[in-house]
């Protein structure tokens, strides 16, 4: 019997130390694969708020990676708006500079519950042959009512209008707060108006409907039974477009008048 318990005790033993070998193994081989699968994700969510892709149009790896090409990423600095070219934007990870205290800071009170603002972000500039902007997508995030959305908000050459935005992570409620990744709900941004007419972010998502864009130009509907999203989804936008996002760059846009 002692004999028959060691060999059974043993034998288990063997039998985990195998399959957590066989675990670790998998992770380790499939990370680079997840994390090419997380960025091509990625890409196809700049191209859909940017315009250059539909909502439900199928896309490879191939398509997606050669109209991402004609987008320029360019990090900037937040606090001054100004350009960073001795940052790779191919390879800088705005969460990872935001969990730094070496690149990032204590971002201010602000009801989108972001904590910490890296020192620079990515933005995406979609050109024209002669370098002149089309169209501008920021990278945006805050807490919902479950967790912290990251999606891209897509503005005209005017940098006032709306052409998109897109949410590629959260932790909404399907069918509810989950609704952010409705199209017809994503359709109704385009033509919306981010600021008011002093440069103030405006763009609300409101309780009940909207009217449309050239009517209603600050207001999106809201998510039927999401009051929690919605409001998130206003406060993280004000939040970007504001004085501690990317309202620094957005001004030196307009100086130097890199808007048409």
């Amino acid at each position: 019997m002692q004999g028959s318990t060691s060999y059974n005790l043993a034998f288990a033993a063997a039998i985990c130390v195998v399959c957590a070998i066989v675990v670790s193994s998998s992770a380790v081989s499939l990370k680079d694969r997840q994390g090419t699968n997380a960025a091509l994700d990625m890409h196809r969510n700049v191209l859909v708020a940017a315009g250059l892709a539909a909502e439900d149009e199928e896309l490879g790896a191939e398509e997606t990676e050669e109209r991402f090409a004609r987008i320029r990423r360019v990090v900037i600095n937040l606090e001054t708006g100004g350009e960073a070219p001795d940052i790779d934007p191919g390879t800088f990870d705005y969460r990872r500079a935001a969990a730094d205290p070496a690149t990032s800071r204590r971002a201010p009170e602000n009801p989108s519950l972001v904590q910490r603002l890296a020192n620079h972000a990515v933005v995406y500039r979609v050109e024209n042959e002669a370098g002149a902007l089309e169209t501008l997508v920021l990278p945006v995030e805050g807490y919902g009512l479950w967790g912290t959305l990251h999606g891209f908000l897509a503005l005209d050459a005017d940098l006032t209008t709306i052409k998109g935005l897109t949410f590629y992570e959260h932790k909404e409620t399907p069918g509810l707060g989950g609704e952010v990744d409705n199209p017809r709900w994503k359709a109704l941004w385009k033509g919306r108006r981010a600021f008011d007419d002093q440069l103030n972010p405006e763009i609300t998502v409101i309780k009940g409907s909207a009217g449309p864009p050239s009517q209603d130009p600050y207001r999106v509907d809201g998510l039927s039974g999401a009051t929690m999203t919605s409001r998130g989804v206003t406060n993280l936008l004000h939040f970007w477009l504001g004085e501690n996002g990317f309202g620094p760059y957005l001004e030196r846009l307009r100086q130097k008048g890199d808007i048409t």
